[in-house]
């Protein structure tokens, strides 16, 4: 049976650090702030900003929140951006996505000031972690690498797949591999024998966001599985993209859902609230 990652305890490891260097940079009479701002009232999105305001509450970071109506105007979005870039007492600032249709997403991460883009959206944020220059990264994949480190898994020289290229977590995903010395291979929905190019990894990242699609088939023995992908099922109850059932019989390692990559993803956003102070 596979060894499970557990995303929980290695989240609040994390806050608990971020906590400590929050504590640190107060006695130095430093204050850290993010603000949040919140289009429209998304259920899902609203958890989101809820669960970002505990945690800034844990690690001892004020929070400012920005509730918009689902009418505001691109215009009066970028404008409020505008005024919080400008914001000296301002550290940190996040758009949740999605915005409604009638805003340019692009536009609204371009507009951030990339030293606040504690999101890593930014197309800078983006450039520098191509070419390895310090910057914001994004924070799923940026917790993934955490997961892996702080449950020992070695990633030097590994032969990585990565299922998924998307802007947030495929693609960085891949960079952030990379960077750690994987041999890196991005697979996605046009990709063919994609069972076969599966079972050569030793470290299979799944963002491919359909339910229960990896099963055991697709998996090596002794591989280590991370499952990024968040699903409900027929009975109401949360899964990922893999199989956990019969993909936990032959991985060595294996995230569930939930509680694997999710706390992940805050904490990690947490982490580059406070690291944004040496950035600026």
């Amino acid at each position: 049976m596979a060894q499970i990652i557990d995303g929980k305890m290695i989240s609040t490891m994390i806050k608990d650090e971020c906590k400590e260097r929050v504590a640190a940079y107060k006695e130095q009479g430093k204050e850290i702030c993010l603000a949040v701002i919140q289009v429209g009232n998304d259920p899902a999105s609203s958890v989101y900003v809820n669960n970002k305001k505990k945690a800034c509450a844990y690690i001892g970071i004020e929070s400012l929140s920005y509730e918009l109506e689902e009418e505001t105007t691109q215009d009066e979005l970028l404008k409020l951006i505008e005024e919080l870039n400008g914001r000296k007492d301002v550290n940190g600032i996040l758009v949740q996505l999605p915005v409604p249709g009638h805003i340019d997403e692009n536009a609204i991460i371009r507009a951030i000031d990339p030293k606040k883009d504690v999101d890593g959206f930014h197309p800078q944020s983006v450039g520098a972690l191509c070419i390895g220059q310090p910057g914001f990264v994004s924070c799923t994949p940026a917790g993934i690498i955490e997961l892996l480190k702080r449950s020992n898994v070695d990633i030097c020289g590994k032969n990585c797949v990565v299922i998924g290229r998307s802007n947030i977590v495929g693609k960085p995903m891949a960079l952030l591999m990379l960077r750690e010395n994987a041999t890196v291979t991005v697979a996605h929905s046009k990709t063919q024998d994609l069972r076969e190019i599966c079972k050569r990894a030793d470290i299979l990242i799944v963002a491919i966001g359909k339910p229960k699609f990896i099963d055991a088939s697709y998996v090596k023995e002794g591989a280590v599985v991370i499952d990024v992908g968040i699903h409900r099922n027929e009975n109401n109850k949360l899964c990922g993209d893999v199989d956990f059932e019969s993909v936990s019989k032959v991985a060595s390692a294996i995230t569930p859902v939930p509680g694997g990559v999710g706390p992940m993803t805050i904490a990690m956003l947490m982490k580059n609230c406070v690291d944004s102070v040496l950035l600026q």
